[in-house]
This record gives C-alpha cells, structure tokens and sequence, in this order.
C-alpha cells in the first residue's frame, strides 16, 4: 500500500457541536455505507449515546475517496474521557475542529484544541450548522481566527445536516494533512488507541501502526502490562470489520485477541512482536486514576451477586473502572466503585439498572484524600468513614482542580461568586471576542456535587466548564458524621473543610428531616465533628390519641394513660429502629 496516500485524521468538538452527524455524511460521500445502512449517528452505536445525543466510546472508520484511503476516528467530547481523546489524537497526523455557529468556541473545544497542538497536528476548522436562523457565522469566524491565528479562506463553512459543503472538508484533508511519516524499521510498533470487550471473540484493539507490518497469526506483546497473545484477525473498520492479511505502517485497524479483559491491553499501550519486541515502547502511556468514589448498593441485597458480577462484565471493556466491596450496617454489602467523573459515573450507572435490570441506591460521590499519619505512615482513603482516629493523624491532602469556564462577559461577576464560594481561587480572565475565559483552581470535592447545575443556572445556560485534576493541597479537613437516632451512619459520612462544616451539617439535618418519614418516637437527626455536635434537627414522634376509648371525662384516667403512653414512646426510642430510605444517601448530590 502507498502510504502517501493514506490521511489519519480525528473529529474533535464540544458536546453537541455536530461531530457525529459530520462524520454520518463523510460516511455517506464516500460511499463507504450505502443509503439503506444509513442512520444518523452511525458511529454511536450504545443506545446510550444515541439518547444523550453524546460519543461515549470513540469509533474508527475506513474510508476511500477520490484514490486516498482516509482513517476517521471519532473522539468522545466530553472531558471524562480525555486521555482517549489524547490517544487517539496521537494516532493521527491532522484533526478537523468542530465549532457550533450558534454557539461558538465552548471550553471543551479550547481544551481538545490545546491537546492537538500538543501532538503537532493539522488543524482544519469547521463552522457547522450554518442552515440554522440563530447561526452567527462572521462572530465565530472571527473568534476561531483569534484562537488559530488562520485565515478566514482557511475556515470552512458547512450544515452536517444537509451535506452543505461537506465535500470542501473531504477535499481538505486530502490537501492539507499530511501523509503518516515512513519508517525503515522492521520492529512493529503499534499505539492502543481503544480497546473494548466482544463476548464472542474476546478483547479487540483498535490501533495505529507506527513502525513495522503486524501480520495475522502474530504473537504480539503488549509493552506496559507485559501481556503476551496472538493477532488471531486483523483489518480495518469500514466501519464493519473487515480483515486482512497484515496491516502496514501508517494504517490504522482492528486486532482481535484471546485476552480476556482490556485491563491486560490499556490504551495508550504499546503492541510489539512477542519474538523481536521494539527497544521502546512509544511515548505518553500512562495508567487512568479514577478519581470520583462512590458506593453502588442493591436495594435488596439478594441482588448484591447480580451487581458484582454485572460490574466484571462492564470492567471487561472499561479498563478505568475500579472497584472494591463495601459493607454498611444500614445497607448491606455493596461496592465502591471509581469512576474518571460524574459523567463516567452516571453512564455506569443507568447501563447496570438498563442491561442488568438492577435496582441500586448510589451513596454521595467523593474524592480520594491523601493522609499523612503521625508515625510517618501515607494512606490513600476514598471513603470518609475509612479516615483513622484523628489524633493519628498528621495532616489531609484533599485533590484540587484546574478549570476554565468560558461565559458572555455579563456574567463574569455571578460566575466569581461562584467560584469563591466553593473555596475556589480565580487565576486569570482572558476575552475572546464577546466572551471571557475564566481560569481557576477549586477543590475537587466541592466541584463534584452540584458545581455544574449551579454554573448553568447562574449564567442561563450560556457558560461550558472544562476542568482537569491538579495537585493535592493540605488543608484543615474535618469528617463530619450524620447520626440517626443517635446511631453513625458511615454511609452519610463526608470530609470537608472546617469553615464549610457548619453549614454542611445544618444543610444536610435539614434535609435528612424532610426525607426519613416520622416514627412512633421522637427521633434525633444530628451531625457531628467527633464527639461534638454541629447541627441538630428533631423528628417529632407520631401521636396517638389513647384517650379517645374513655367515654366519661374522669382526668385521672386519662393522665394514666397518657402516662402509659409516655413510658412506651422512651422504651421504644431506646430500643427502636429508624427505617432510612433509599433518598437519604442522595441528599448531600443536590444540596441547594
């Protein structure tokens, strides 16, 4: 194969700028998929996807147009998933930018843009949905220019909707990106850019051949996890899977494997040959953290073997999901499960209640917290009810976000507020056009419950938000604990800062009134710094009338009885259970 003329090229975007839909129509152009195997977002094929409307796993495709072959691959936009978005960008030579031209350049665009000047790419913009009447093409135009330094003969106009000018993408990416570099070396070299878990043939790798020819039946080695298979299938995606003999350099394709679960092939891995293995593995490899912590309970925990096992399935094709048992006096057995960020978190979710039909109650989400110990000792905890005795403790680093915000400059100050509240610290403001980037550091912990919801409301809906994972900082963090009738709920149990406490504690007792239904006996709702008490709400009792059997109005009698009744509500409030429901361990997710 020529590799002059093949182009490796990726689609990267905001949320909902079109990318899916350009990437249908190129599909369709090139006549890669005929007219009756047409369907829109083509490439999305979770049900999922299809109903948020976003790119949750990336997709390759094989096309050929005009005697060039041309790799699309299709990158998820949201920033959960940017070390595949980093992947896959580093398996290409170009990459075509998505810009709404209702809504301009967001804060995902700036950061996928940054991670493809990172990589040295070709850029080629392009303004998409100029059929609709709120389009503003000149105003975007004008802010890609600022944000490229190109020429505005250089943006292309088009409507992936309608196929307008669609072709002029086609033709540019012919022109300008250029050809993947030749290689002398025998030694293959192949990037992981995804990976995914068939049930019938086991774990297929979508790579980028750098170096060297990957035949079929090859033993292969991947170079990080040291995991040793065969190439039992090789070929390209078009986009149904279609072999070939071997792949060469340059050529981005599929290997189906015997391994049985993706966490022995990671992406950003490196393939080599198992009999002459590369000297070095290709660069920016790097083991995924989650960050994001929470627990996954089955209602009944007659389910509890059902979750487990639904969450090895979805691991199989997730290397990033991290998950360990957890116990709670109130709700059973279940999991903690890590996630890359509540998107992540919340597809996971909705796909164990959808295939697996499971009933769950999810706990808050946190972070994981770095302890020092006073002997010297450093322990990672990702629950607060894993936090050791506080006078063992030397000191709690909590993680701290990068983010960036772009907003209309009329909500700037509404937008400071925010951020100042949540113990943020501004960095910088930049302008692009009629817009501000705003940069800042927060703590991850106050970003993760109702951060987003409170941006939006607070500009309308007209600011994105984009963040990144910075350091750990040491600062003054307390466990505050929820007490239900005098009883710890760990499951309630949440770390925050000393000066954020009170108003937690008051917050959350506040809520937790308005959730657990009344008792038989007056019931203490308390939350508590070790021993002292911060907050407290009280649940009043259910009364019965016992009096009303006495048909004379003897007073004796009745203060009795009532007497009686007074004796049974202490004994009961001594020896009573509280029936908490599912909606309590929700509470801390929507504060406000």
């Amino acid at each position: 194969m020529n590799i002059d003329k093949i182009r490796n090229f990726c689609i990267i975007a905001h949320i909902d700028h079109g990318k899916s839909t350009l990437a249908d129509r190129m599909l369709e152009m090139t006549g890669t998929v005929e007219k009756r195997e047409m369907k829109s977002q083509l490439l999305d094929s979770m049900e999922l996807e299809r109903e948020k409307g976003i790119t949750i796993k990336l997709t390759p495709a094989y096309m050929q147009y005009k005697g060039y072959i041309l790799n699309l691959i299709d990158t998820p936009g949201h920033v959960d998933f940017s070390y595949e978005v980093s992947r896959s960008l580093q398996a290409v030579e170009g990459a075509i930018l998505v810009v709404d031209a209702t809504q301009g350049i967001q804060a995902q665009t700036l950061a996928n843009v940054y991670l493809a000047l990172e990589q040295d790419l070709k850029i080629i913009p392009v303004i998409n949905k100029i059929d609709l009447p709120a389009s503003d093409v000149p105003r975007v135009s004008a802010e890609i220019m600022n944000l490229l330094g190109c020429d505005e003969s250089e943006i292309i106009k088009v409507s992936a909707k309608t196929g307008e000018n669609v072709d002029q993408v086609l033709d540019a990416i012919i022109e300008r990106i250029p050809a993947p570099a030749k290689s002398n070396s025998s030694e293959l070299k192949a990037l992981i850019f995804d990976s995914y878990f068939d049930d019938y043939r086991g774990v297929v790798l979508y790579v980028r051949i750098f170096e060297g020819n990957l035949p079929k039946n090859a033993n292969i080695r991947m170079m990080a996890t040291g995991s040793n298979d065969i190439a039992l299938e090789v070929g390209v995606l078009n986009p149904k899977m279609s072999p070939r003999n071997e792949l060469t350099t340059g050529e981005i394709g599929y290997i189906v494997t015997n391994l049985k679960a993706t966490r022995e092939a990671k992406v950003g891995d490196t393939v080599t040959l198992a009999k002459a293995p590369a000297e070095e593995a290709l660069p920016g490899y790097k083991n995924v953290r989650p960050f994001v912590y929470a627990g996954f309970f089955p209602v009944s925990n007659d389910q509890y073997k059902d979750l487990k096992e639904a969450l090895e399935k979805l691991s199989l094709s997730d290397s990033a999901l991290q998950y360990e048992p957890e116990n709670s006096p109130v709700l059973g057995f279940g999991l903690r499960i890590g996630f890359l960020g509540l998107l992540h978190m919340d597809i996971i979710r909705e796909r164990l209640e959808r295939e697996f039909k499971l009933d769950l109650i999810v706990t808050n989400p946190s972070t994981d917290y770095h302890v020092l110990l006073t002997d010297g000792q450093e322990l990672d905890i990702r629950s607060a009810s894993d936090l050791p005795d506080v006078s063992r403790v030397a000191e709690i680093r909590e993680p701290w976000a990068k983010g960036e915000i772009i907003t209309p400059k009329e909500y700037i100050g509404a937008i400071l507020e925010l951020i100042v509240g949540k113990r943020g610290i501004q960095k910088n403001i930049s302008y692009i056009d009629t817009r501000a980037l705003i940069d800042f550091e927060a703590p991850m912990a106050n970003l993760l419950t109702d951060f987003y919801d409170q941006l939006k409301s607070a500009t309308s809906g007209y600011a994105s938000f984009n963040y990144e994972l910075g350091g750990y900082h040491a600062e003054d963090l307390v466990r505050i604990d929820f007490l239900v009738a005098g009883e710890r709920i760990d499951a309630l149990s949440v770390m925050a800062h000393r000066s954020e406490a009170d108003g937690i504690g008051r917050t959350v007792t506040k809520k937790l009134k308005e959730v657990i239904p009344r008792q038989n006996f007056e019931v203490a709702l308390q939350a508590a710094i070790g021993a002292r008490i911060i907050s407290r709400e009280t649940l009043g009792a259910y009364r019965k009338d016992v009096t009303v059997k006495i048909h004379t109005g003897d007073r004796d009698r009745k203060a009795k009885l009532m007497e009686k009744q007074k004796r049974g509500k202490a004994r009961m409030k001594r020896f009573g259970k509280v029936d908490i429901p599912s909606d309590a361990f929700t509470v801390m997710l929507k504060r406000d």
